[in-house]
């Protein structure tokens, strides 16, 4: 079946179905959950839930901010309690979207579109979780912004040598990163919503949030550019973020911290529990909504086995650091490892080694792989046992420290629970409203698995052949071969990216350079001024906060977007090419374009329908 429109200030489309398949299927399947199925009660009751709990939160943070941190059971030695403990679990949850929506990508493994929407979006509310505790942390958490390089009255700068102002630019661009991430995906669904819905007001939301989209060939040329850049950029960000979080530990001379093992045992130990929350959500998110032919065993299988083998990387840091502990002939770090097995939080440690090691052992069954059941239940464990493996870190380290004059024990208040345990309720409530506003599954991504419209790439290529020159072509998904055939091979989106990546990076430095050697130079530990070691991290987050900013904000100028008004979307039927169809356009301003003579080319390609649309 072939559809082609034309537009006559100057644009004319066709598109083609590929017979035997059904784009709109796709579309309505998933579209539904959002524009027609009525909230159930479940809904509801699961929402209000989350939502009562996430007022324990609020509750425990109003009296965090009226009575201070002494609310907190955290004492001398224990100064870091549940607040890092928290914001250390919460951040490793975060990196599974990251990692399904940004490497799996890149590796070309189709079987992400079915999963990375929400891993995204679960990404985002853990972030927002991780970002709340240090906030907390800091006693004033009112003037956090004193953390960034601002020009300020009292003439001071942050030290950008402190693993803890890494921790800001680490985390603050991973979070905005993944924010442009999931936004940018979005879009061509945020255009779909807008021409499937019959209400006003909602056709009106989406329509703001798609940016005027339009599924033009040229816009999907230098989408597809953007995208695979923030995917590249975000794959190192990943790997950074844990690397730069386990710094705070890894810099300190405090026993059980001073280790090398530390970067890459947390980014294993962060993709380890993000999976297992990813399986966590997609189990009974493909169960209560019905996304069996979406979500597919093979995704929960695949999910599955990456958690099977980032527990056994996690394993061998276990291992390293116990034979460090022993080969190191460290008498503090040897005690470390006696004090975890023998001490008083002995029973967590081991709990930890259960959760983390001895049961997840069961994934090496396909049986135990293919049962949503026991899957849920062991992704459950794992989550358990990475909070665990945070609270060691932190708590059991530090409680008995060089001196038996600085041992102590922690034990968290009840506003220590609280407010743990509202995040739980926050995360949850947001994945609750994520899922009945936002489409939870890519529906372009999906639709690309299907066979391309081979009838509207030749149909293109004879329109070229013709002579016509300002031509475009619109499709449901992005189609390379279509955009050659209109004659758009550089879109210019990746120099703009590496220009404001490389602005982003020099001018980080230069600024760490200048506060630390000229405008606010301070000795610390001996070390000089100009210590470019301690400047590159913030450098290479800037890098790629300015680079992924410079590719989007790059391609939405170039695309024309935002543009909420287009003379193509006075054609009816060009709504279809959000779902199922296929067109071409031809512009008025072309040099060849006549009215006549163009139509009767049109009727050539045996569209199914010519439009002139006047600007």
């Amino acid at each position: 079946m072939k559809d082609l429109t034309q537009v006559e200030p100057g644009e004319q489309k066709a598109p083609v179905m590929a017979p035997g398949h059904n784009y709109g299927t796709i579309t309505d399947k998933i579209s539904s959950i959002v524009l027609k199925k009525p909230v159930s009660k479940g809904w509801i009751l699961g929402f209000l839930v989350c939502f009562v709990i996430l007022q324990w939160m609020l509750y425990g943070i109003t009296l965090l901010f009226f009575k201070g941190v002494g609310v907190w059971g955290v004492n001398i030695p224990i100064g870091w309690g549940f607040a890092i403990v928290n914001f250390v679990w919460w951040i490793g949850i975060g990196h599974a979207g990251t990692l399904i929506s940004a490497i799996l990508l890149l590796l070309r493994q189709s079987w992400r579109n079915s999963i990375n929407r929400f891993a995204e979006a679960m990404t985002l509310f853990a972030v927002a979780c991780a970002g709340m505790f240090p906030i907390f942390h800091l006693g004033r958490p009112w003037v956090f912004y004193w953390l960034f390089p601002y020009p300020n009255t009292m003439g001071y700068w942050p030290n950008f040598r402190s693993p803890l102002v890494w921790d800001v630019f680490a985390v603050s661009t991973y979070g905005t990163i993944s924010l442009v991430f999931w936004y940018v995906g979005m879009i061509p669904d945020f255009a779909t919503l807008r021409e499937i819905t019959d209400k006003k007001w909602i056709k009106y939301v989406y329509g703001m949030l798609a940016l005027g989209w339009r599924n033009s060939a040229r816009h999907w040329s230098r989408y597809e550019t953007a995208y695979l850049l923030l995917a590249g950029l975000a794959t190192p960000l990943v790997l950074s973020v844990h690397t730069v979080v386990s710094f705070d530990f890894a810099i300190g001379i405090v026993p059980g911290w001073h280790t090398t093992i530390f970067p890459p045992y947390f980014v294993a130990g962060a993709i380890y529990s993000g999976f297992a929350m990813v399986l966590v959500l997609a189990i009974p998110i493909r169960k209560f909504y019905h996304l069996e032919d979406f979500i597919t065993a093979r995704h929960i299988e695949n999910s599955a086995m990456v958690m099977l083998a980032t527990g056994w990387i996690v394993a061998y840091g276990y291992a390293f650091e116990a034979f460090m502990n022993w080969y190191g002939g460290d008498v503090y770090e040897g005690f470390v490892r006696f004090n975890r097995l023998h001490g008083p939080y002995a029973f967590w440690y081991l709990a930890l080694l259960t959760c983390n090691l001895l049961i997840p052992q069961v994934l090496w069954f396909r049986r135990v792989r293919l049962n949503n059941f026991w899957l849920f239940m062991i992704s459950m464990d794992i989550l358990i046992g990475m909070w665990l493996e945070r609270f060691v870190i932190v708590v059991v380290s530090l409680h008995r420290d060089f001196l038996n004059s600085s041992f102590g024990m922690y034990y968290p208040t009840q506003i220590d629970w609280a407010i743990f345990i509202g995040t739980l309720g926050f995360f949850t409530a947001c994945m609750f409203l994520f899922m009945r506003l936002l489409p939870s599954i890519s529906i372009f991504e999906l639709r690309t698995l299907l066979p391309e419209a081979e009838a509207v790439v030749e149909a293109a290529q004879r329109t070229y052949a013709a002579g016509y020159r300002k031509i475009d072509a619109y499709s449901p998904f992005p189609i390379e071969e279509l955009w050659e055939a209109i004659g758009f091979h550089k879109n210019g989106v990746a120099p703009v990216c590496l220009l404001g990546g490389l602005l982003g990076g020099t001018g980080a430095y230069l600024l760490q350079w200048w506060i630390n050697t000229i405008s606010y130079p301070v000795n610390i530990g001996g070390r000089p001024f100009h210590s470019w070691p301690a400047f590159i991290i913030v450098t290479f987050e800037m890098t790629i906060l300015f680079g992924g900013l410079s590719a989007v904000f790059g391609m939405l100028v170039m695309n024309g977007l935002p543009q909420p008004y287009h003379p193509l979307f006075n054609v009816e039927r060009f709504a279809l090419a959000t779902r199922d169809r296929f067109f071409i356009a031809i512009f008025a301003s072309d040099a060849k374009y006549d009215l006549i003579e163009t139509r009767e080319f049109l009727q050539t390609l045996h569209p199914h329908s010519i439009s002139e649309v006047p600007t």
